[in-house]
């Protein structure tokens, strides 16, 4: 396929039938980085486009989309690099769509999360992927932090405008069918397991040969990591992951507690609990 037209129709075919599926989001992925060399910038179009069309289920799953067409870029790129460096010949692309992302930025987050009502279904996945933009210098933190102080704008301004015009709004935002919800139920269930799922991805251990000098210029999160590095980074993130899936010490943990005591020294019989006068619990145990 070498026509462009040919090119951005098909395209268009794959992305208008984007979900939240992580088959869905590389299929328009590997597209899209195929005939970047001679639609790049075509393509580009066809996404924002989209975007600003698009419905408000369907933005967020381009911007998902976007999240991984980022980093697979990247890879990319470093590939390039990596075989460059063997044959020493011309120049490799720059950073293929994350430049595109990067100048367009604020422009996808309004349109992704537009003004009023209907964009607050999308502004906590937005400013997720935004903050991982940020913490993994996919984009410029400081390009970043403008758009996330927009955004943050919006939650402390004052609602007065909206207030004042709801019988006009109400009318102008589209409501969401319910076979829509529905669909934006499992589509959210669908990317918080991949959300489950990435988080638990530890860093490997490079016993390979050195990176070569120009590899300083990558991003820091996708250079290779010392034995050393690797063990702190994976303890690091075993214990955030932890520290966050725990919840408060409650009554389900002392009956847990109370259980498992019960499981490691079967000789030891609870009687119960007692409340005492400062209202803590007891357990009386039968030492017989």
């Amino acid at each position: 396929m070498h026509d462009p037209f040919e090119v951005r129709m098909q395209f268009l075919g794959l992305i208008r039938k984007l979900n939240a599926s992580q088959q869905s989001i590389q299929k328009v992925v590997g597209f899209a980085l195929k005939y970047f060399s001679r639609c790049g910038e075509d393509l580009w179009e066809c996404i924002i486009e989209e975007c600003q069309k698009g419905s408000i289920n369907h933005r967020i799953n381009i911007l998902y989309f976007l999240d991984s067409l980022c980093e697979t870029s990247l890879l990319a790129k470093a590939h390039q690099l990596l075989e460059q460096s063997s044959s020493s010949s011309k120049q490799v692309n720059d950073g293929l769509y994350v430049d595109y992302v990067s100048r367009d930025l604020t422009q996808i987050v309004e349109c992704v999360v537009p003004v009023g009502r209907q964009g607050l279904p999308n502004l906590p996945s937005t400013k997720q992927i935004l903050e991982n933009w940020r913490t993994k210098r996919i984009i410029e933190p400081q390009k970043v932090d403008e758009v996330l102080s927009l955004l943050s704008s919006r939650d402390s301004a004052p609602d007065t405008t909206s207030t004042s015009a709801a019988p006009s709004t109400a009318k102008s935002e589209p409501h969401l069918s319910r076979g829509e919800i529905f669909k934006r139920i499992e589509e959210d269930r669908e990317r918080h397991k991949r959300l489950r799922e990435r988080r638990w991805v530890q860093a490997q251990p490079h016993s390979g040969p050195a990176m070569p000098s120009y590899s300083t210029s990558t991003l820091a999160s996708f250079l290779p990591l010392s034995d050393t590095e690797n063990a702190e980074l994976a303890l690091d993130i075993e214990f955030e992951n932890e520290w966050e899936a725990t919840s408060d010490w409650n009554e389900d943990d002392v009956e847990a507690t109370a259980e498992e005591s019960e499981l490691c020294h079967p000789h030891f019989k609870r009687k119960g609990f007692t409340n005492d006068e400062d209202g803590e619990q007891e357990m009386d145990i039968d030492l017989s």
